[in-house]
């Protein structure tokens, strides 16, 4: 067994681990009999058992196997992965024709566990006639298929990355087997990484982490918990709509455990109040929904009521989209402050979605039953003064829970949302805490960066404290609509930032950086303006530096408002549009220009750049530069590297001041681009030139040979590999700063570099797709002469290229590895056609790794290339004086290499046999018959040990499946 190896190191543990929480074990034989054959799908047998027993008062083995009938014909897509879902939520109906009605029916049962069947199994090979696709593990409950796990060798780095484009080939070849599926983990040990299904991009990876902190073992223990899993399984997805376009979302770890600790809040008969910190773009809706979901399925409340309280009608259109793709039934959105009472009044039980305003005038004790839970959407905002007096005055025996995307400013501490939802959990006053660093850490957000436009389009220093950062009223500020009114008051500041002075200046300054730094790295970008006609006047001047369709005015009509203003009205439905195309990195608009809508509840990952001309300070502040940190993968995967603020104010020269918390709960919240600067500058210094080294001085020949040479070794490999993407990432961020040009040609050259390290010992990553534009655009633009120069290209293998490279200036290692991506390449265009080829192949991949693990030096191994060389030219030529049929070729070439007797006359007869069976490649019993009759050719003639007979018949089955019929 190979130390960390795939199957012995990672999966077979996996399987051992899930055994010890009590799933069952099927062997991969059993399970695809039970399944019946590499068509199924389920253990039928095991699923009628089961949908009878936990139905019994009205399911028969008829409906059941009609309900299998159902399931077969869901369709391969998102739409059909929801409707799996919903049967596994038991939320799908069937009539019944014995009662004349529709019965839900109950596919698992989440509150006894041991009422269920809970089987794992390995090498899952599914087919659908036309793509076969092999899953390393399976889990099923109830005999349906739920998880799978891709698992890779402990030693591979880049194992995780190959394991999710293998996902991703499932879902394009087999999405009828992954419209079942629900739930897949990727793992190399080293990391476990878990997502929902029909979500491919990194971006959707969580990490999964024992809060205790633990080993692999422990990871997939707790993963694979069974109650752990079901709530999961249940509750942890969900499926909402936005913009019309289906998507599925799957529970991270902190979410899932702010969701248990409402639920037991909620049970708590002495503690009434809960607070959760969870940061910007962590998800704090979706863990409001499924806390909502949990309360109203909870027995223990009898029938409840649970009341969301969101404070911006945008939010509100959100969440109820959201809510009905949950399986929530009994939803009622309060339409106005009438609806609202007379829902209370009549005591409703179900889901109330609100807005916090319709409270007001809210009569005293409407309702005061004790069952009724308030959950709370921005809470440090919403509950403050008055609305919040007529919300509990209304619900006095109510469980008020808060939300907040921001952590609470020092100014609150003691007094307001501490007192009205952190009171039960001193001394912190949060129920449950995902800080800002967690969620950097976890990838669930991207750092932040900012820098300050140029001193002479900042605003005076002065005017800007006096009548805005030293107020008083301005502390803790945490509404928009509050901060306007501030900003109102503050006339001085209004009038020099809108100057027409001041305005055409920092339109042209936006206009300049959006073209040379923003567009190159094919991002977007907003532009937050003072006030309404600030945007107004911003929009008329970009309009002179960009093209008219690249930026959008967003904002709220006002009856008062002059012709400038209406001049960039759109309707409900344009906004709609407009909205949505920003999201798309292909679509127009690419810049938004607004002043206060949009700067809550409004995600796009594409959103990179927001351009800051608006005084703020605190939570209105974290909540508005929150808007970049989502993180963004496009589809040729390169990733969104950080969010960048460009201060055109001067609110960032004071962070303390702008951001008034603990310096805990901001921590790494944002930092100066000087930070990434000298980590630039570190990169490159001692470090980049060990690499730089390398080649520097020798020709090109020798320097090739060097670098080569020195990235034999894969753990050097690997750090080199992590060493450029963080520089990458950095100058990314930066270019084109002036800062930049002293290093741009060694910048140029470590990226060749890579490219020529990449290409040879990774011949199946696309370099192109893992640099990023603007690095991408140096190598194309940059003429530098450099000593590395372009990697070496691929020998065409036939008849003569011995003799060239035997010519050829190259050094022995280039020649090694030019002539294993010429063997690559043919492989790939021809073996179809030339199926013999996958096994020679094969053995070309064993020899250079012998040669990449030093068993072999550079001499041996290109000696052994050669006669791989010479091996395929004479199977060529032997091909073509048979003149027979080349898969009948494929096994003469095979029996022939493993020097069996007589290999024509047995390629015939085989040949007949795999003819006699036209569907060995996805009958199971076909491809056992196969077998059988492959073996007595050889048996009845050969005297072969019986293992090596299986090894012959096996690689003649493996090459054959790959040619054309």
């Amino acid at each position: 067994m190979t130390l960390g190896g795939e199957r012995g190191s990672v999966q077979n543990p996996f399987i051992d681990y899930a055994e010890s929480k009590k799933w069952e074990y099927v062997p991969k034989d059993r399970a695809t009999a039970i399944r019946g054959g590499t068509t199924g799908i389920l253990f039928k047998e095991i699923f009628i058992e089961q949908i009878c027993r936990l139905n019994d008062s009205f399911m028969t083995r008829e409906l059941a196997t009609e309900l299998i009938k159902r399931i077969g014909r869901i369709p391969p897509t998102i739409e059909g992965n929801l409707v799996a879902w919903e049967y596994l939520k038991g939320i799908k109906t069937i009539f019944v024709p014995a009662e004349k009605r529709e019965r839900n029916v109950q596919f698992i049962d989440t509150k006894d566990i041991e009422n269920n069947t809970f089987h794992v199994t390995d090498e899952f090979s599914f087919t659908n006639g036309s793509k076969t696709i092999h899953e390393d593990v399976v889990f099923l409950v109830n005999g349906i298929p739920v998880f799978f796990v891709e698992a890779k060798a402990a030693h591979k780095k880049e194992g995780i990355a190959e394991a999710l484009d293998q996902i991703r080939r499932y879902h394009r070849e087999c999405p009828e087997l992954l419209a079942i599926l629900q739930i897949y983990a990727l793992t190399h040990i080293i990391r476990y990484y878990y997502s929902a299904t029909w979500n491919t991009s990194k971006k959707t990876l969580f990490n999964w982490k024992d809060e205790a902190g633990g080993n692999f073992e422990t990871l997939v223990k707790t993963f694979c918990d069974r109650k752990r899993f079901l709530t999961l399984l249940s509750d942890g997805i969900l499926f909402t709509r936005q913009d019309e376009e289906l998507k599925k979302v799957i529970l991270r770890q902190h979410q899932m455990r702010a969701v248990d600790k409402l639920l037991g809040r909620a049970q708590d008969a002495w503690k009434k109040r809960g607070l959760v910190w969870h940061t910007q773009g962590s998800g704090k809706t979706y863990t409001m929904i499924v806390a909502a979901q949990k309360i109203l399925g909870e027995p223990v409340f009898g029938n409840p009521t649970v009341i969301m309280l969101v404070d911006r009608n945008e939010l509100e259109t959100q969440l109820f989209g959201n809510l009905t793709s949950a399986g929530i039934g009994n939803v009622e959105v309060a339409g106005s402050k009438k609806d609202l009472r007379e829902l209370l009044a009549a005591d409703h039980r179900g889901l109330i979605v609100s807005m916090i305003h319709k409270f007001e005038g809210m009569p005293e004790e409407i309702n005061t039953r004790d069952t009724i839970f308030i959950l709370v959407d921005e809470a440090h905002r919403t509950t403050t003064g008055t609305l919040g007096n007529y919300l509990m005055g209304a619900l006095p025996n109510a469980t008020y829970i808060g939300f907040t995307g921001t952590p609470i400013d020092r100014t609150a501490y003691g007094q307001g949302t501490f007192i009205t939802f952190g009171r039960d959990d001193p001394p912190y006053g949060y129920l449950d805490k995902y800080s800002i660093a967690e969620s950097i850490s976890d990838g669930t957000t991207v750092p932040l960066h900012y820098t300050l436009a140029p001193n002479d389009l900042l605003v005076d220093r002065q005017t800007l404290e006096q009548e805005f950062l030293d107020l008083a009223e301005t502390e803790g500020i945490s509404d928009v609509t509050e901060l306007n009114k501030v900003l109102e008051k503050a006339v001085n500041l209004r009038n020099m930032m809108k100057s027409p002075e001041r305005v055409p200046k920092v339109a042209q300054f936006v206009a300049d950086h959006f073209r040379n730094n923003v567009e190159p790295m094919g991002y977007k970008a907003f532009f937050v303006a003072v006030d309404r006609e600030a945007c107004a006047l911003y929009k008329k001047e970009l309009d002179k530096h960009l093209p008219l369709q690249y930026s959008e005015v967003i904002y709220s009509p006002n009856p008062k408002d002059d012709d400038n203003l209406r001049a960039y009205y759109h309707t409900d439905e344009d906004e709609k549009r407009i909205r949505k195309a920003f999201r798309s990195p292909e679509k127009d608009p690419k810049i938004l220009i607004v002043t206060e809508k949009l700067l809550t509840g409004f995600d796009a990952p594409v959103l990179y750049c927001m351009y800051l001309d608006k005084p703020m300070r605190d939570h209105v502040l974290l909540q508005a530069i929150a808007r970049v940190n989502r993180p963004f993968e496009d589809e040729e995967g390169r990733k969104k590297p950080s969010g960048f603020v460009l201060d055109i104010v001067g609110i960032f020269n004071n962070l303390k001041k702008a951001l008034a918390f603990d310096s805990s709960d901001i921590e790494g919240i944002i930092d100066d681009l000087d930070v990434l600067k000298k980590q630039f500058t570190r990169l490159m210094g001692q470090e980049a030139q060990q690499y730089l080294g390398l080649a520097r001085g020798k020709k090109r020949d020798k320097a090739v040979e060097a670098v080569l040479e020195y990235f034999l070794n894969e753990e050097i490999r690997q750090t080199f590999y992590a060493f450029f993407h963080e520089l990458s990432d950095i100058y990314e961020i930066l270019s084109p700063d002036a800062f930049l040009r002293p290093y741009l040609d060694d910048v140029d050259k470590l990226a060749k570099m890579y490219r020529m390290v990449r290409e040879n010992f990774d011949p199946g990553i696309s370099v192109d797709r893992e640099f990023s534009r603007k690095v991408a655009r140096l190598v194309q633009d940059h003429t530098v002469s450099s000593e590395i120069g372009n990697p070496g290209g691929i020998y065409e293998i036939n008849d003569k290229v011995i003799w060239y490279i035997n010519e050829q200036p190259d050094s022995d290692i280039e020649k090694v590895f030019n002539l294993t991506k010429g063997i690559s390449h043919l492989v790939q265009k021809q073996a179809e056609e030339s199926p013999y080829l996958i096994s020679i192949g094969e053995k070309a991949d064993a020899v250079i790794q012998l040669y990449k693990d030093r068993q072999n030096t550079t001499q041996e191994t290109l000696a052994e290339l050669k006669t791989i060389i010479e091996e395929i030219n004479a199977a060529r030529l032997e091909q073509e004086k048979r003149n027979i049929p080349m898969a009948e070729f494929s096994i003469f070439w095979l029996l022939n290499k493993a020097g069996v007797s007589d290999p024509e006359t047995k390629a015939h007869e085989m040949k007949n046999i795999l003819n006699h069976y036209p569907h060995w490649r996805i009958s199971e019993q076909q491809a056992r018959d196969v077998k059988q009759e492959l073996y007595s050719i050889i048996l009845h003639s050969e005297t072969r040990d019986i293992k090596e007979i299986k090894k012959i018949i096996d690689q003649i089955m493996k090459v054959l499946n790959r040619v054309v019929t």
